[in-house]
């Protein structure tokens, strides 16, 4: 994909990644297409380290990085939300600030991404090789068949970081706490395509993951009930006919959600 109706901002939820967060940064700058490149949004989802010492330094150096900071700690979804709202390209790639995303990746999926208002409007990372402990991808293998099982959405690996999609998609989805991890699931329901591709799993270089497995857990089966509900409720309503201005545009390709009552 080419022009700018395609360019991207790439958006990094930040918290306590002293020692990551720059080198990843660096590191999108020099492998991400100049051509496809429009900015990258750092979110400091109120660090007590210093993450945003880490950034403020290199923004003399790279005239497309911006800085933002939350003024309370909200999570990882709220802060990839606050990228897109601050996002001002039409295409986002997300990454987790902890480099184990690998920014060399993000060419390949914008390379299927559908163009303006075409399918996929959402590709997603499958990691092919995880630099995780055992313990954590016996998680995260029994979580994406559970997650499978209640939402029937085949996503192969709900838990990597990297994807890419058209930010006006995005925000048209409802939001709430850990939606970051039901994305594809979201963009079907409203009636999008995705598409997944492999991509490079790399093994944290500096500090702690901020997730454990039973904490990882809990949230998730919350959250599943919560989604598998909410998916349910949500009908995809196509549109006959549109006045505007005097002219009349019939179609079907023109969708709208709404949420159902009964």
């Amino acid at each position: 994909m080419s022009g700018d109706s395609m360019r991207l901002s790439v958006v990094i939820p930040a918290f306590n990644e002293e020692g990551n967060i720059g080198r990843l940064v660096e590191e999108t700058f020099a492998v991400v297409p100049e051509t496809a490149l429009g900015e990258v949004i750092v979110v400091d989802d109120a660090s007590d380290d210093g993450t945003g010492a880490e950034i403020k330094a290199l923004i003399p150096r790279y005239d497309a990085l911006r800085y933002v900071r939350h003024g309370r700690r909200a999570g990882q979804s709220a802060a990839l939300r606050t990228g897109v709202l601050a996002a001002r390209f039409p295409v986002v790639a997300a990454m987790d600030g902890d480099g184990q995303n690998d920014p060399n990746d993000i060419a390949k999926l914008l390379e299927r991404l559908g163009a303006a208002g075409e399918e996929p409007a959402l590709v997603g990372g499958l990691r092919a090789s995880r630099k995780d402990t055992g313990s954590k991808r016996l998680a995260s293998r029994f979580a994406n068949w559970l997650r499978d099982k209640v939402l029937d959405d085949g996503c192969p690996d709900t838990g990597c970081g990297l994807k890419v999609y058209h930010r006006e998609a995005y925000l048209a989805l409802p939001y709430f706490t850990s939606m970051h991890r039901y994305l594809p699931a979201f963009f079907l329901t409203y009636g999008h395509q995705v598409a997944y591709a492999p991509v490079n799993d790399r093994p944290r270089l500096a500090g702690t993951s901020k997730y454990t497995n039973l904490g990882r857990a809990l949230i998730g089966m919350y959250d599943l009930i919560g989604v598998s509900w909410l998916r349910k409720r949500t009908a995809i309503t196509p549109l006959a006919e549109q006045v505007m201005g005097g002219a009349t545009v019939a179609g079907d390709d023109h969708v709208e959600a709404v949420s159902q009552r009964g």
